[in-house]
This record gives C-alpha cells, sequence and structure tokens, in this order.
C-alpha cells in the first residue's frame, strides 16, 4: 500500500453511493471516484458477505460480494500475502471493509485493506448515521414551487420503473440528492395519501395513476 492511498480518507459510504460515483480516468488509469464535490479514492463500508470465491491454482485471489441493502459491490484481493488475512471470512457474515476504489472494465470494486467481522446490528447503525449526515447537510425545502418540483420528479421515478414492477424508496433516497431522506419521505407519503402511489410491500413503490 503506498503513501498516497494511507493519506486518503476512507470515506464512510453506502454502496449504492459508490455505485453511483463517476470513475475518472488518466488516459487508461483509473484515479478516483468523484461523487458530488468528494474525491472518492478510499472507502470504509459495512455490509453482508453474500458470497465468496477462493482461487484454487498457484496464484492466490479471493473475491467477496458485499451487499449493504442499497446494492452490492465486488471486494477483491490479490497476492500470497494477503490470502491469509481474508481467507476466514465467511459467507453470511456482517464486515466492516475499508479499502481502495478500483475500477477495470467498466466495474467498480474494492481492493480491501482491512475486513473485520461485526455483530449485524452495525449495519442498522451505519445506515442510520449516515442519513443522519445527510439530512444535517441538506437544505431543509421551505419554497412551495421547490417542494412540487421534487415531488414531481420523485412520481417520475416511480412511473418509469412500473415496467421492472416498481421501484425501491430506498433508490430514490440514493438518486435524488436535491433532498434530504426525510424530504424525500413526507413527499412519498403524501403521494401514497393522495392515491396516487400504493406500497405493495413496505419500501416499495408503485403508480396508481
Amino acid at each position: 500500500m503506498t503513501d498516497q492511498y494511507k493519506r486518503n480518507i476512507a470515506y464512510k459510504l453506502r454502496i449504492g453511493d459508490i455505485l453511483l460515483g463517476k470513475p475518472i480516468f488518466d488516459s487508461d488509469k483509473f484515479i478516483h471516484l468523484e461523487l458530488g464535490d468528494r474525491v472518492i479514492s478510499r472507502v470504509n463500508i459495512i455490509g453482508n458477505i453474500v458470497d465468496k470465491y477462493e482461487s484454487e491454482g498457484e496464484k492466490k485471489y479471493i473475491f467477496f460480494t458485499l451487499d449493504d441493502g442499497s446494492g452490492q459491490i465486488k471486494l477483491k484481493s490479490f497476492g500470497e500475502e494477503n490470502y491469509p488475512k481474508f481467507k476466514g471470512i465467511s459467507q453470511g457474515e456482517t464486515v466492516v471493509v475499508i479499502g481502495v476504489i478500483r475500477n477495470w472494465n467498466n466495474e467498480t470494486y474494492i481492493q480491501p485493506e482491512i475486513i473485520s467481522a461485526k455483530n449485524p446490528k452495525y449495519l442498522l447503525v451505519r445506515k442510520l448515521e449516515l442519513e443522519k449526515q445527510k439530512n444535517r447537510n441538506t437544505k431543509p425545502v421551505k419554497d412551495v414551487k421547490v417542494a412540487k418540483a421534487i415531488k414531481d420528479q420523485i412520481l417520475g421515478k416511480i412511473k418509469s420503473a412500473e415496467e421492472e414492477g416498481g421501484i425501491d424508496s430506498e433508490k430514490i433516497i440514493l438518486e435524488f440528492r436535491e433532498a434530504s431522506p426525510d424530504t424525500i419521505n413526507q413527499e412519498i407519503k403524501k403521494l401514497i395519501e393522495e392515491g396516487i402511489i400504493f406500497e405493495p410491500r413496505p419500501g416499495r413503490l408503485r403508480y396508481l395513476g
């Protein structure tokens, strides 16, 4: 690990946020992700290991798939020196991951520095922590015209997702950066009360018309 990566901040993010980031390249070399006004090279995330693959040949590597409810991302560890460190991590475990963002063949993944098993409750704790932080950093919407514009955009996302059987409210929150999660949830609640949309199951939204 170079000194450059050690100096970079490991941002606490949800996987869905990472996947929305814009990969930046210098020629063909991946440099970092741009996420809003932040430059992301290292991350600190919590999720569940839903898949694990170990190499069986001479070249040692381990791949994990991590899921935190907002999306899935691959963890890819290469080399003899890291193999013993991560070999004991099992599918089904909740883990904290600190690592470097990489991108290859249009896939954004994480090269882990640390993978540490945690109690599953930490997944919810982190989610609430990041939602609180986002609410703190987002100005409340007071203008009626602005609130209506937000409501219309939310409705547009729900309408366009009908062919896929609806959309999760969490996905709308992740993709919609103009307002806080609280504001988005309030507008969703209004749309449900007005009979324009409905929830076939908690958190899943569909258009009624």
